[in-house]
């Protein structure tokens, strides 16, 4: 693995998770650094993970070859406001993991920067389990894409997008999807415990499930999913009867419809941050 300097500016969850799994992997501690207001969350990451910390985000940009924006949509254009451009060096690379801020935005908040990535990451990174989605600017280049991809692989996968457009389509389809997940199981825990299970029961029912399905997925990628499915479904047996009650209650529309109005708000953030 490269070895070049990572700095994050924010040291959220997100942040504690890829440094985490940076460090997991191998990357010297010595070449992460990160910068927060507050110093709780930047004492924990010091301390478990022996990597080099500041309260001054101007630190980062002189530290760190390439530069993780791990802040919420919301305050972005005051963090950025609030660095020094002179200590942008032109070969740096900017990360930013904001949802709904396209690249047009960030270079008008930050029009020194060069070179920009939108990384879209998701919370089972959290676990090493990750999904990432990625859109490089032109400007990057091969080697920094390499290295953003190796930053973003120590969480879990990744996929790189041709259109910029497609990384709201990755927060549909992958960062937003584990509360998908989270509501489904919800909703099945709920019904075992109105048919007598207590609490452990049915979390361990529907949990296992949900585990056992997933691999499956995985260890049989050249079969479709509707095949997978469609396997586990005898004609006039259980599973039928149920599948046939989620389709009926229209569940793939439903689903149309959640993923597209994900896309929509990412769309509708770009304009309000």
């Amino acid at each position: 693995m490269q070895t070049k300097k990572i700095g994050f500016i924010g040291a959220g969850n997100m942040t504690q998770s890829i440094i985490s799994g940076l460090v997991s992997s191998g990357y010297p501690e010595d070449c992460i650094m990160a910068s927060n207001r507050s110093t709780a969350k930047l004492d924990k990451l010091e301390n478990e993970l022996g990597i080099q910390v500041s309260t001054n985000n101007n630190e980062v940009l002189n530290f760190a070859d390439i530069v993780v924006l791990s802040v919420k949509p919301q305050i972005m254009a005051d963090v950025l406001s609030a660095l020094d451009s002179e200590k942008i060096k032109p070969e740096t690379v900017f990360v930013s993991i904001a949802a709904g801020i396209p690249v047009q935005r960030l270079s008008a908040m930050l029009p020194e920067v060069r070179k920009w990535i939108r990384a879209m990451p998701n919370t089972p990174s959290a676990v090493g389990l990750g999904m990432t989605g990625l859109y490089a600017t032109p400007m990057v280049s091969k080697e920094d894409r390499a290295l953003c991809t190796e930053v973003m692989q120590a969480i879990g996968e990744i996929l790189w997008v041709n259109e910029e457009q497609q990384i709201d389509g990755v927060i549909a389809a992958a960062g937003s999807a584990p509360a998908y997940f989270f509501l489904f199981l919800e909703a099945m825990q709920n019904e075992a415990l109105a048919m007598g299970f207590d609490r452990h029961q049915s979390r361990l029912l529907v949990q296992q499930a949900m585990r056992g399905a997933a691999e499956m997925v995985i260890q049989h990628q050249d079969v479709e999913l509707a095949t997978l499915r469609q396997n586990v479904t005898s004609k006039g047996g259980t599973t039928a009867e149920a599948v046939n009650t989620l389709i009926e209650g229209q569940l793939p529309d439903l689903v149309s419809r959640a993923m597209q109005a994900a896309v929509n708000r990412a769309q509708q953030m770009s304009s309000q941050f």
